[in-house]
C-alpha cells in the first residue's frame, strides 16, 4: 500500500475510534449507574423479587421489582458490551499494526521503504556516535533490470527482486538496516569500525558476486548485476540526507564506470554531477533554440581523390561555453532520453543545408543505439526527408554493431523500412562487436565502415593490417564497399588504397567543417550552385576533433 493510502486508512480508523468511544462512554455510565442501583436496593428488593417471581407477593411491589430486574438486565448488557469492546480493541490493535507496517515497509520484500530507512538511519547514527563507530550507507541499483521485465514479464521481475533481497539479507552484518527504495533500487546501512573500512569493501564485493549469480525460474536463467555507491558517516558528517545523497552520487559513478562494481563517494563526484546537471539544463533549453548544429567531415574516393560526401557530426554552439564536442553531450542525451529530439533537430538542419549541393554528394548520419529502439524511427526520418526535400538516395544511415544486440528484430524492421525508401545502410565500427558475420547476414547493409582503432595503427601493427585486409576481402566477396575511418596521413591512405578500401575519411582530408566552411569548400570544387553561395569565410577549419553523433 502506498504511503498516502496508508495514511488515509489510519485516518479512517481514528475517526471510527472517536464514534465508537462516544458510544462506549454512554454505555459505561449506564452500567455504573445500574451497579450503584443494584448495590443500593439489592438487599431490600431481592426477597420481594423472589416472592414476585414465585407469585406470592402483592401488586404494590411489582414496580420496584421490575426496576430491580431491569437493573440486572443492564448489568448483563454492560458485561456483554465489555466483552465485545475487548474483542474490538484487539482487532483494532491488529489493524493498526498492519497499517503501520504497510506505511513503513515494502510489501514485496519486507524491507523498509525510503521514508523509514531515513528515520532508522538517524537512530543508528546516534547509537554509533555513542560507541565512536562509523556508519556505512550502501545504495544498490540493479543493472539491466528492465530487460528482465521486458523479456520475461513483471512476475519474473518480482521474483528477481525477492531473490536479490534475500541475498542482501544474508551478506550484510546483523542488525543492518535494509530498504527497497522503489523499483530496482535497494539500500542498506550498518555500523563498522572506522579503522577498518576494508570490511565494507568486502561486503560490497560479496554483494556484487552474489547478485550476479543467475536466478533459475522454471528453467529460465534470470541474470542481473548491481552497481553500488557507498558513503560513510563520521563525526564531522552533515546528516542522514547528505549521507544518502552521497551514496546515490557514488552509485551513479559506478554505473558510469561500467556497472557491476562499487565505489566510495568523493567530493569530485559531486562537482562532476553539478557540472552534468548544468549541461543537462543547458541542453534542454538549447535543443529547441537550435544551438545544436551539424558539422561535416569529408568522405573521399581513395582511388580518385574525389569528394563523395560527408558524415554529419553534431556540435553544440553554447552561448556561454562556446563550441562543445559531442563526446561531452551525447552520453547525457542518451541517458536522459533527449537523443531522439537532438538527432532529429540536427538531421533537419543537415538535410536543409545539403539538399541543393551537388547531386553526387551523400550525407551519412550515425544513429544512436537508443534511437534504434524507437519503432517509429524510420517514419520520423522519412518525414524529415519529405519536409526538407532531401533525396533519400543521397542519405546513408550508419548503425553500430553494438546497437543490434538490444533488439535485432526491431532493427531489421527499421532497416527494411528505410531501404524501401531508397536509403542506404552502413554497418559502422565494424570489427569491434561480437557477431559481425551474423549481422551482415541478418541485415541488408550497403557498406562496411572499418573502425578507426584499426586504421590509425595499420602501419605499426601487423595485426591491425591483417584485420583491415580481412574485412576488405569480406566486403569484396559480399559486394559491400569499404570505408575506412581515421585516416590521418598520406602513408595510411596509400596503404588502405592498396588493400582495396573504396572510401576514406579523417583529418588527412581536413577537420569537420561548419556549414559556412563546407559551402566554401564546395564552391571551390564547383560542387555548389551559384545561387546557394555564402559570403567569404576564413579558410581555417575548426580545430575540434571529429566525433560520432546520433
Amino acid at each position: 500500500m502506498a504511503r498516502p493510502a496508508a495514511d488515509k486508512h489510519l485516518k479512517s480508523m481514528k475517526s471510527g475510534y472517536k464514534l465508537s468511544a462516544g458510544r462506549d462512554a454512554i454505555t459505561g455510565i449506564i452500567v455504573i449507574l445500574a451497579i450503584l442501583m443494584f448495590v443500593g436496593t439489592g438487599s431490600t428488593v431481592v426477597t420481594d423479587a423472589i416472592a414476585v417471581l414465585s407469585g406470592k407477593a402483592g401488586g404494590s411491589d411489582n414496580m420496584l421489582v421490575s426496576a430491580f430486574l431491569l437493573n440486572i438486565a443492564l448489568i448483563l448488557f454492560g458485561w456483554r458490551r465489555y466483552k465485545d469492546l475487548s474483542k474490538e480493541v484487539e482487532e483494532r490493535a491488529i489493524a493498526e499494526e498492519l497499517a503501520h507496517s504497510l506505511a513503513a515497509t515494502d510489501p514485496l520484500t519486507g524491507f523498509l521503504n525510503r521514508r523509514t530507512i531515513g528515520e532508522k538511519t538517524a537512530d543508528m547514527i546516534s547509537n554509533a556516535q555513542r560507541k565512536q563507530k562509523s556508519i556505512a550507507f550502501l545504495m544498490l541499483d540493479l543493472d539491466n533490470f528492465k530487460n528482465v521485465n521486458d523479456m520475461h514479464g513483471h512476475s519474473a521481475g518480482d521474483i528477481v527482486l525477492k531473490q536479490v533481497a534475500e541475498r542482501i539479507s544474508k551478506l550484510v552484518p546483523p542488525n543492518s538496516l535494509l530498504a527497497r527504495l522503489g523499483g530496482d533500487e535497494f539500500a542498506c546501512a550498518f555500523i563498522f569500525d572506522p579503522e577498518q573500512p576494508e570490511m565494507v569493501d568486502r561486503i560490497a564485493d560479496d554483494l556484487i558476486d552474489s547478485i550476479a549469480s543467475p536466478i533459475v525460474e522454471n528453467g529460465t536463467q534470470l541474470v542481473v548485476t548491481t552497481s553500488i555507491g557507498m558513503s560513510r558517516y563520521d563525526f564531522e558528517s552533515e546528516g542522514v540526507d547528505v549521507l544518502m545523497r552521497r551514496a546515490d552520487i557514488a552509485m551513479y559513478s559506478s554505473k558510469k564506470q561500467g556497472r557491476n562494481r562499487h565505489c566510495w563517494f568523493d567530493a569530485n563526484m559531486e562537482q562532476e554531477l553539478q557540472t552534468r546537471s548544468l549541461l543537462e539544463t543547458g541542453m534542454r533549453a538549447g535543443i529547441p533554440k537550435g544551438e545544436f548544429v551539424p558539422y561535416y567531415e569529408q568522405q573521399v574516393d581513395l582511388a580518385t581523390g574525389k569528394l563523395t560526401g560527408f558524415e554529419m557530426l553534431a556540435r553544440w554552439e553554447s552561448p556561454s561555453q562556446g563550441l562543445i564536442s559531442p563526446e561531452v553531450f551525447i552520453p547525457i542525451a542518451e541517458e536522459t532520453g533527449m537523443i531522439g529530439d537532438l538527432s532529429i533537430s540536427i538531421m533537419r538542419q543537415a538535410f536543409d543545408d545539403a539538399k541543393n549541393w551537388d547531386s553526387s554528394l551523400t550525407i551519412s548520419v550515425n544513429i544512436s543505439p537508443i534511437q534504434l529502439l524507437d519503432p517509429w524511427l524510420a517514419q520520423k526520418i522519412v518525414k524529415l526527408l519529405v519536409e526538407t526535400g532531401f533525396p533519400p538516395n543521397r542519405l546513408e544511415i550508419e548503425i553500430t554493431e553494438s546497437s543490434l544486440f538490444e533488439n535485432l528484430s526491431l532493427a531489421q524492421s527499421i532497416v527494411g523500412s528505410l531501404k524501401n525508401q531508397g536509403i542506404k545502410i552502413a554497418l559502422d565500427d565494424f570489427g569491434t562487436g561480437y557477431s559481425s558475420l551474423a549481422h551482415l547476414r541478418a541485415l541488408p547493409f550497403d557498406r562496411i565502415k572499418i573502425d578507426r582503432s584499426f586504421v590509425t595503427s595499420i602501419l605499426q601493427n601487423p595485426e591491425s593490417k591483417a584485420i583491415v585486409k580481412a574485412i576488405t576481402g569480406l566486403g569484396e566477396s559480399l559486394d559491400m564497399p569499404i570505408t575506412a575511418e581515421g585516416i590521418e596521413d598520406k602513408d595510411t591512405e596509400t596503404e588502405l588504397r592498396n588493400l582495396g578500401c573504396a572510401k576514406g575519411q579523417g583529418w588527412h582530408y581536413g577537420r569537420p567543417l561548419s556549414v559556412v566552411q563546407t559551402r566554401k569548400t564546395l564552391l571551390e570544387r564547383n560542387l555548389l550552385p551559384s545561387a546557394d553561395t555564402e559570403e567569404d569565410v576564413p579558410s581555417t577549419a575548426d580545430e575540434i576533433p571529429a566525433q560520432k553523433t546520433a
